[in-house]
């Protein structure tokens, strides 16, 4: 049996920053080997560079600004961006997109903040780590007009319907599914969804701290690497695939995403 690849955690958030060195313990006893940690600012970029050195057997990065973020970047973010993207570990520009749902940074400075990235991506050769809420048809456009050069793109944690899914799928995209999947109340377009992903493009995540899945019990407070193969075993399910299988897949599609 193939280990698990966590392709989303925010490992340098408070909730979880406090004892990775017991996060990875727990991780590695759930069978997680590797575990993408996720840069959503600058500072947040470099935090995730740091762990990366720290702990090189078990992490990778990504280094970008999220959309919620955006407004606050400094003149010379995009420099600072490109020198850390140099670091082997990390393996993808992002997490970058454009959020209209509460609009953090207003939609304007989203989307350039964004393009910038993408044009970065495109320069560096790199992939994209993409978030996207409320902002689908602007997302795409920019990722048509600006992301053409780039290799790979992956939607991180798509909650989407099978409409956004056929969008995104005309971009070859790959998609992050999490324990969204695992909401009987929210979930349901997702669920319809997730038969549609091509195996090859379809990654597991966990988003942790967030999306805690609603099939845990008892409940903690904090969502966990460890509970990735939970994930798994409803989107088995759901797809009707047998969960060997969809672990050597998922396995493989992350390391080929995130390849260098």
């Amino acid at each position: 049996m193939p280990a698990w690849f966590d392709a989303g955690v925010n490992l340098t958030h408070p909730r979880l920053a406090h004892d990775v060195t017991g996060y990875i313990e727990r991780a590695v006893s759930a069978g997680v080997e590797r575990i993408l940690v996720i840069g959503t600012s600058v500072a947040e970029s470099q935090a995730a560079v740091a762990l990366c050195e720290q702990f090189p057997e078990h992490l990778w990065a990504t280094v970008g600004v999220h959309p919620h973020d955006a407004a606050a970047v400094s003149s010379d973010y995009l420099s600072i961006l490109r020198d850390l993207a140099q670091h082997h570990q990390v393996r993808a520009i992002g997490e970058c997109g454009l959020d209209y749902h509460r609009n953090f940074s207003p939609p304007a400075k989203q989307r350039e903040v964004f393009a910038a990235q993408l044009e970065l991506a495109a320069e560096l050769s790199m992939p994209v780590y993409l978030h996207e809420r409320e902002a689908l048809a602007d997302q795409l456009a920019l990722l048509k007009s600006v992301g053409a050069d780039i290799p790979r793109i992956l939607v991180h944690c798509f909650t989407g319907s099978v409409t956004q899914l056929h969008a995104y799928r005309e971009l070859d995209a790959y998609i992050g599914i999490t324990g969204w999947v695992c909401d009987e109340r929210r979930g349901q377009d997702l669920q319809q969804a997730l038969p549609a992903i091509p195996a090859n493009r379809l990654l597991l995540e966990t988003d942790a701290p967030f999306l805690l899945p609603r099939t845990i019990r008892p409940r903690p407070r904090d969502n966990h690497s460890e509970f990735l193969p939970a994930i798994a075993a409803t989107v088995a399910a759901l797809r009707q695939q047998d969960i060997a299988t969809l672990q050597q897949q998922c396995w493989d599609n992350t390391l080929e995403f995130f390849a260098r």
